[in-house]
């Protein structure tokens, strides 16, 4: 009897600890590991506008873009069975930052995340130089 309470002590502690929302960079959440690591944030002393230009086709050229918002500048994409918030916001009329959250089905991927905002700064250098 006290072995059977103790092992649903533990199942229930083990749900708790793991069971959660998360919130994404479009102002919604998402149900997953709230302890995992999955943004990656970047600051450009650019305006907002060719970031968010650059993170459209990278977003485009590695997976399905599935919301393009461009009132508040946030866009979701379905990359590797996995999805991946982007917000663009202005930080002080010279310097915009850049938030790449990824989320796979038991948490955060911030490998992906990386990735993808290291694509975004190499596609607006890319797009500069043009």
């Amino acid at each position: 009897m006290k072995i059977k309470f103790l092992l649903s002590l533990v199942c229930s502690v083990v749900l708790a600890c793991f069971a959660g929302c998360v919130g994404t960079e479009d102002g919604h959440s998402t149900g997953g590991d709230p302890f995992s690591k999955d943004t990656i944030t970047s600051r450009y002393e650019k305006p907002v506008q060719p970031l968010s230009d650059a993170t459209r086709q990278v977003l485009t050229r590695n997976g399905k873009l599935l919301v393009d918002n461009s009132v508040n500048n946030t866009f979701k994409a379905r990359i590797n069975q996995r999805n991946v918030w982007v917000k663009v916001s202005d930080v002080d009329g010279k310097v915009s930052e850049v938030s790449v959250q990824a989320r796979g089905s038991m948490g955060g991927d911030v490998d992906l995340a990386a990735e993808i905002s290291k694509q975004i700064a190499l596609q607006l250098m890319a797009a500069e130089n043009k």
